[in-house]
This record gives C-alpha cells, structure tokens and sequence, in this order.
C-alpha cells in the first residue's frame, strides 16, 4: 500500500473526511501527483472501504458458527453487523449517503464486486464440500446474498429503519433452506 493510500486510510478511520486538496498538501504533494497515484477521490474511497471490508471477511468465515446454509446466513450477517458497528463507516454513511451507496452498492463499486467474487468462491466451496445446494447459480446467489446484505446495512439511508443484522440473517436463512 502507498503512503498516499495509507495517509488517506488513517484520515478515513479518524472519521476525517477524505479532501484531496487538503490530503495532497499533507503530503506535501501536488493534487495532479495525488491522483496519478491513487486515482480519483471516488476510487481512494471505495479502495479504502474495500480494505476495511477485506480485514473483515478474512476474520468472519473462519469464527462462523457453522457450514452449509448457516454458516452462510451467519457470514453474510456478521459482515452487516460489521459494517453496522464501524463508526467510521457509519460517520462515512451519515455524512455523504449518496457517494457512499454509489460506491458500495453499484456494479461498477469495487467493493460490490470484490464481495461478491468472495461469496462466489465461498458457495463454491460449500457446493463441492456437500454443505450446500444452491437454489440459484452461484454468480446470481452471491450477486443476491451481497445485495440482502446490503439492504440491511443501508436501511437507515433508504427508509429510515434501524440497520439490523438479525434481519439480513433471517433472511439468508430463508433464502439458502
């Protein structure tokens, strides 16, 4: 990871909104050398969300409860229970709704497409172990599970509801029994 990213990362965690003007200056950089390094504003973004995403997917499947559908439903809730319990993305959430549902919530976000290219290889890895019969093939069961997760991560931001893992679990559940 660059410094310019890793500056940016520790900004976004302090809850500090990411400028790039004013990130570029802290670096004692030009803003044109900042964005040949890390690209737009929107990109440092949804690479800095997709880090902290990352971390989490890492550490969720292993202290899942279960296998199969359950381990499933308990993956995809603890990863909206993640994102739930992130105080500096929900800062990032209450701040700039609309960049960050583009950003998280869009085909064309990294995040999206990196969560759902692990979800893939996590059903996958559940249908050849015999854990798990897809009612859906896999690509459009991940694209699913990742879009359930994040109805209820963003419930806040679309209809004013409390965010609620308990909810993205129930309904994986259903979906996968």
């Amino acid at each position: 990871m660059s410094h310019e990213f890793e500056r940016a990362r520790e900004w976004f965690l302090s809850g500090r909104r990411l400028d790039m003007g004013e990130l570029a200056e802290d670096l004692a950089i030009s803003r044109a050398t900042l964005h040949r390094r890390v690209g737009s504003r929107d990109r440092l973004l949804g690479e800095i969300l997709w880090s902290l995403s990352a971390a989490s997917i890492a550490r969720l499947w292993p202290s899942c409860a279960g296998r199969g559908a359950a381990g499933i439903a308990d993956f995809v809730s603890g990863y909206v229970r993640f994102a739930n319990d992130s105080p500096p993305f929900r800062d990032f959430l209450r701040r700039e709704p609309e960049r960050a549902l583009r950003l998280l919530t869009t085909r064309a976000s990294v995040c999206q497409q990196r969560t759902t290219t692990e979800l893939e290889m996590l059903l996958s890895t559940e249908m050849s172990a015999g854990r798990l019969v897809p009612p859906l093939p896999v690509p459009d069961l991940a694209y699913l599970l990742v879009r359930i997760g994040e109805s209820f991560v963003y419930t806040d931001v679309i209809t004013g509801d409390a965010p609620d893992a308990a909810k993205a679990h129930a309904a994986v559940t259903a979906l996968l029994s």
